[in-house]
């Protein structure tokens, strides 16, 4: 039996029915790499069998604490179904990229239940006229509750699911595993006695710790080396979210985006994602005439989870704000200024340090932050609080080669999260062999066009590209070849006899040499 940390439950009293807390994700497989050329719905519930040892996450459920005192622990479920949690449906005909969508979002939209295992996952068939996949191909929709799992420990589940080649190369576990019975009330409530009286010498420690981080952090303020973002601008995605979802997403070439990231010094693949989505929200609110003259502002995860707790359950996320600089319409000086922005968000999160967020949950009364959600949403306090963000942006990356699961090659991989009141959209960023893919996940209300949203993120992608491809502007060129003519061959500044570089005049380096040779003259 296992506590879950204070961040961990937090994403279980965020939750309510409007606003469901797990995340995962949607990838279409090549079933002909499989053994025989097909598989299936049996070989697919044996493939998984296999490989519920490989992460905690399968077969662990929730207690809770009586009155909900305390934090609940996670338990080994004594009654594990595995075909409650792998379902198997099919597209109806056509079987196009719209109607899995729309099946994916559907999926997506519907909780958890609370009292299994808090995963699922659906096998889809029937993707006949989906362009560029492959004739018999299918696509596995997977959700994981967000309590459970962060997007690096989700790693954890698709390692479980995936290996390097078509052959099944999963080693049995090294014991048998073992259900664990139902903690009694009473025991449950003397764990909680002896956590709460820990908790305040927990947080002495805390402050002592981090004394020296709010004092650098002050300081940075009053020096204006550090800045917050605090105006972020109120869009169609601050309000209250709905129960219904949409999906869609696109596919980018990874060597492109390393192509443009080049045009900017020090500029990453991530910076390049941003200033995409920058462009997309530009072009999307402008084409509603609701652009606003302030830079929408993501709010970034960032993984704080050490190197050896990289297999761990639950989350070890900080957050950065980030703005996208939707305001700039040339889409170079966007990435430009979205490295910047970048560049001082970093800044501030290694000055607070990496994991005060994190620890700083654990002392939040277990019910409060449910309470607060409740509250949020039933008294529309999106619509009169000042946003905090208007949109997530997560980067999740992945392996740069094939990954096979149940023997079907992964062909396409793509990012499925929450959207909660106040924040409206959510885009999963997922690198896999080669491409990069960003989703957009929204509340029907909010966005009823996503496919739309989508091709804004082509455009803004292509722009981005055309920009980067841009030769140099010519006074720039001019400039850079006047510095090649002053150090060419003995430093003279010939031209190869041209009279433009001059404008018909004599260099003024020959008249100088003309009244050195007339003062030589006079002293002889």
């Amino acid at each position: 039996m296992e506590q879950l940390s204070g961040l961990d439950a937090s994403f279980l009293y965020l939750e309510t029915g409007n606003m469901p807390m797990h995340i995962g994700g949607l990838a279409i497989y090549d079933q002909s790499t499989a053994p025989g050329g097909a598989v299936t719905f049996k070989d697919i519930l044996r493939f998984f069998e296999k490989r519920l040892h490989k992460a905690r996450a399968f077969r662990q459920r929730l207690v809770n604490v009586p009155m909900s005192l305390d934090y609940p622990y996670w338990i080994e479920d004594p009654d594990f179904d595995l075909e409650f949690h792998v379902r198997h449906i099919a597209l109806p005909k056509p079987g196009d990229w719209r109607q899995l969508c729309i099946q994916a979002a559907r999926l997506h939209a519907r909780p958890l239940d609370t009292n299994r295992p808090l995963w699922e996952a659906y096998v889809i068939e029937g993707l006949d006229n989906v362009a560029g996949v492959p004739a018999g191909s299918f696509a596995l929709v997977t959700k994981f509750h967000h309590a459970a799992i962060d997007g690096v420990s989700g790693a954890e589940i698709s390692a479980a699911i995936h290996d390097v080649s078509p052959e099944d190369t999963v080693q049995p576990p090294d014991k048998e595993w073992q259900p664990e019975s139902f903690p009694t009330a009473l025991g449950l409530l003397g764990r909680t006695a002896v956590t709460t009286a820990k908790k305040p010498f927990e947080f002495g420690s805390l402050v002592a710790r981090n004394a020296s981080t709010a004092w650098r952090f002050g300081r940075g303020l009053l020096n204006k080396e550090l800045h917050l973002t605090t105006n972020v601008p109120r869009t169609r995605f601050n309000g209250n979210v709905s129960p219904h979802r949409v999906f869609d997403g696109r596919s980018f070439s990874l060597d492109e985006i390393r192509a443009i990231k080049s045009r900017v010094e020090g500029a990453t693949v991530n910076d390049v994602i941003v200033s995409v989505c920058g462009g997309a929200l530009r072009r999307y609110l402008e084409s509603k005439g609701e652009l606003p003259e302030e830079s929408l502002v993501a709010m970034a995860p960032v993984s704080v989870r050490p190197d050896d707790m990289r297999k761990a359950a639950g989350n070890m996320v900080s957050t950065m704000s980030l703005p996208v600089r939707s305001d700039i319409a040339d889409p170079l000086e966007r990435l430009r200024a979205v490295h910047g922005e970048s560049e001082q968000a970093k800044k501030l999160t290694r000055t607070l340090g990496a994991s005060l967020g994190t620890e700083l949950a654990h002392f939040l009364p277990s019910t409060i932050t449910g309470l607060m959600a409740n509250a949020y949403g039933r008294y529309g306090l999106a619509k009169r609080l000042p946003p905090i963000f208007n949109t997530v942006i997560t980067n999740v990356p992945g392996p740069n080669f094939p990954l096979y699961s149940m023997g079907s090659r992964m062909i396409a991989s793509f990012g499925l999260g929450p959207i909660t009141h106040g924040i409206g959209l959510f885009q999963p960023v997922i690198g896999y062999n080669g491409q990069i893919t960003v989703s957009a996940i929204s509340c029907r209300e909010m966005m009823p066009d996503p496919e739309f949203y989508c091709d804004c993120l082509t455009e803004a992608f292509e722009d981005l590209k055309k920009a980067a491809n841009r030769p140099a502007k010519k006074s720039q060129a001019k400039g850079s070849k006047k510095r090649r003519r002053k150090t060419n061959g003995s430093g003279r500044g010939k031209t190869n006899g041209s009279k433009k570089a001059t404008d018909g005049k004599k260099p003024a380096r020959k008249k100088t040499t003309r009244k050195r040779a007339a003062k030589r003259t006079e002293k002889r």
